[in-house]
């Protein structure tokens, strides 16, 4: 098949956005989807979670999905939503990298004001095309359990973490990772390398060995395929907490737990509302108690005193009842981040433009 980056439609077509009626692109009970990924689906992070909930749609009635992977961050994704929407019929795109956003989902939204277009990361804000929902999920929950069982089994009081690029979601999934680890010790660091991209394998071994050698016990990541962290980590006999989805496979003795997103749930909830007609929602989130997270299976080697310790914070944020970010909380300068009385809960939206680094965070931003 030619691939949909080389479908060019002929310059006097008309749009489909355009030539749909409204009610038979967005209440048509026969739905085809399309799901774009920046890099492979069987990547063991990012894309293969991604691509699991791509799976749970696809055994919905009356669904057809469509997908193509590798599609980088650049005018390419143009090409290939618009090339699913005319060639293939797609009325609902899911297009899942953060890169994708600004301007390519903007611009094609713009052109096709009536297909639905689904952008994983959260930045729709008031002004863009309205036909445009943002999705994300307070996955920092989860890094926070991760750091709690971290806390507990590590023996250097020493954690390593390998970040892609210092935006306010990885700087948020640190900070909680810390903050995890430190409720169990107040000592606990984390020290922390930027790799500067979503998929660098070879600085991303770089960075996990550098992290072994200094001293790092418990390793743990946020860039696009954990597969080389977890892997090096293994053969170095470090332990490791996984992230996007599992990677308890690649690390049979030094994984304890995992941060897993499961958009499923959210990717559910879309294809219902196009197939009934429903308004989508500009802005979703979720979290633990939503579904739109999850953890990994504990380990093995995980003691029963960091699950039963990380289990009961978990109940208490599934209820509700759990705060990551309050006050008083420095940062790793030394300034206020957070002052004393006051809580950001996880809808609070000041916590989507974090830029900072809290207290027991070694690294720069």
């Amino acid at each position: 098949m030619t691939n949909r980056r080389d479908f060019i439609k002929g310059a006097g077509a008309l749009a489909l956005g355009s030539a749909l009626p409204f009610q038979s692109a967005f209440a048509a009970s026969n739905l085809t989807v399309g799901v774009i990924y920046v890099g492979a689906r069987g990547d063991y992070g990012y894309n293969q979670a991604q691509a699991q909930a791509a799976n749970v749609i696809k055994k919905l009635p009356n669904v057809k999905v469509i997908e193509e992977e590798n599609v980088p961050e650049t005018v390419a994704v143009q090409k290939t939503m618009e090339a699913m929407i005319e060639q293939d019929g797609a009325t609902l795109i899911f297009a899942t990298s953060f890169g994708y956003f600004d301007p390519h989902v903007l611009k094609v939204a713009a052109k096709y004001p009536k297909i639905r277009f689904a952008h994983c990361g959260g930045l729709w804000k008031a002004g863009n095309p309205p036909n445009i929902a943002s999705y994300f999920g307070y996955i920092d929950e989860c890094q926070y359990l991760n750091g709690v069982v971290a806390g507990h089994m590590s023996k250097s009081k020493k954690l390593g973490f390998v970040a892609a690029k210092p935006i306010p979601q990885v700087l948020r999934n640190i900070n909680a990772f810390t903050l995890g680890a430190q409720s169990v010790d107040p000592s606990i660091t984390t020290h922390v390398i930027f790799t500067g991209d979503w998929s660098m394998p070879v600085k991303e071994a770089e960075a996990t060995n550098s992290l072994v050698d200094q001293g790092c016990d418990v390793l743990t990541c946020h860039v696009d395929g954990p597969k080389v962290v977890i892997e090096t980590a293994e053969k170095r006999g470090a332990m490791s907490c996984g992230y996007h989805a599992s990677q308890a496979a690649l690390a049979p003795k030094g994984y304890l737990t995992g941060a897993e997103w499961d958009w499923a749930t959210p990717f559910k909830e879309l294809v219902v509302d196009a197939q009934t007609g429903k308004p989508q929602p500009n802005i979703m989130r979720g979290g633990l108690r939503e579904g739109f997270v999850k953890m990994s299976p504990y380990g093995a080697s995980v003691t029963a005193a960091a699950k039963t310790d990380a289990d009961a914070i978990k109940a208490k944020m599934v209820a509700g009842q759990f705060v990551i970010f309050k006050g008083p909380m420095k940062d790793n300068k030394g300034a206020d981040a957070i002052a004393a009385g006051t809580s950001h809960s996880q809808t609070d939206i000041t916590l989507e433009s974090m830029n900072y680094l809290v207290a027991g965070v070694v690294g720069q931003i």
